[in-house]
């Protein structure tokens, strides 16, 4: 088992296939956004020796990310050989949908059990000055193609003050009355050249649930308040579907955080919001074996740090959201 300090078990690894996307979300990057030289980035090889390491270290879980991981080539054959490392119980992904239309049964085929599918509104307008470039109803026809294929579905959206904090709110959690879907609303997080931007946009959950209360009628805490992930869920009365919020500024859940990301560049970043990173892509093209890699691993996640300082103004400026893959 991979262990810190404060005796978490480490076992779920958020791995970031790339930096690139094919959306500009203002909260995200800015639109003129430069991408890594695709030598830089961990090669399909590369990534699944680190998986099976990571794997035998007993991590069970993970989630592909970017930027937009559907946009990585070879993302359907690196997903099979995910699912079928051995000790990887549960491969899903985060994405913004829009290819899904055409991916989300060969993904499910070969061994993708969930989306997370982001959608910030459900108004097509709101939506385009969200993501600067694109279109809700293609994402739409990425959520319809998933259900088609059996994947299970949750839906993310970050809310942005003045952007999409009151009717989109309503309108994305009505989507709970008729949908067996989890509906997450997330707390903006700062980062690097937008991080003015986004801490100035921060909407809390308390704001949010007084809001859609208001709008739904009142919100019952599921599993008696208890984390369901990182997400805290309610639920509006007759619904088949759950209302969860992620808030990571303003109630983080450190205690319970049993995660490490793997950047598109090959650094473990043990805290989303804090910038120590251990470089693994320098010492595997070094020449590196199994054991020096392990070892790197595990000392790496020994010094995870206990959460995020931003009530002390400590804000991670060495990358922006896409870099890391969330």
């Amino acid at each position: 088992m991979a262990i810190d300090r404060f005796g978490r078990n480490i076992n779920y690894l958020r791995i970031s296939l790339t930096d690139r996307c094919n959306l500009r979300c203002v909260y995200c990057m800015p639109e003129d956004m430069t991408f890594r030289p695709r030598a830089e980035l961990l090669q399909d090889d590369e990534m699944m020796r680190l998986v099976h390491l990571f794997a035998g270290l007993g991590f069970r879980k993970i989630r592909l990310t970017g930027g937009e991981p559907t946009v990585r080539a070879n993302v359907v054959d690196l997903v099979r050989q995910m699912a079928a490392a051995p000790g990887i119980e549960k491969v899903a992904m985060t994405t913004n949908g829009l290819l899904l239309d055409r991916l989300a049964r060969p993904l499910a085929e070969a061994g993708l059990q969930r989306v997370n599918i982001s959608i910030d509104t459900l108004d097509p307008d709101r939506f385009k000055k969200l993501t600067r470039w694109g279109r809700v109803e293609d994402v739409w026809a990425g959520i319809r193609a998933a259900e088609a294929a059996g994947l299970e579905i949750k839906l993310n959206a970050v809310v942005v003050r003045n952007y999409n904090d009151g009717e989109d709110l309503i309108d994305l959690a009505r989507l709970t009355l008729h949908q067996p879907w989890q509906v997450r609303f997330i707390e903006m997080m700062p980062f690097g050249d937008v991080a003015d931007f986004q801490l100035a946009g921060v909407v809390s959950e308390e704001e949010l649930r007084a809001k859609i209360a208001a709008g739904l009628g009142p919100l019952r805490p599921v599993n008696d308040g208890q984390l369901d992930g990182e997400a805290r869920l309610y639920q509006l009365d007759g619904a088949p579907g759950t209302i969860g919020f992620i808030s990571s500024v303003t109630q983080p859940f450190c205690a319970s955080c049993n995660r490490a990301r793997l950047t598109a560049d090959g650094r473990l970043r043990l805290c989303l919001l804090r910038e120590k990173e251990v470089d693994l892509l320098s010492p595997l093209r070094d020449g590196a074996d199994d054991d020096e890699l392990r070892h790197i691993i595990t000392d790496g996640i020994w010094w995870k740090p206990w959460g995020h300082q931003l009530a002390q103004d400590v804000i991670p400026l060495n990358r922006v959201m896409s870099e890391i893959g969330g």
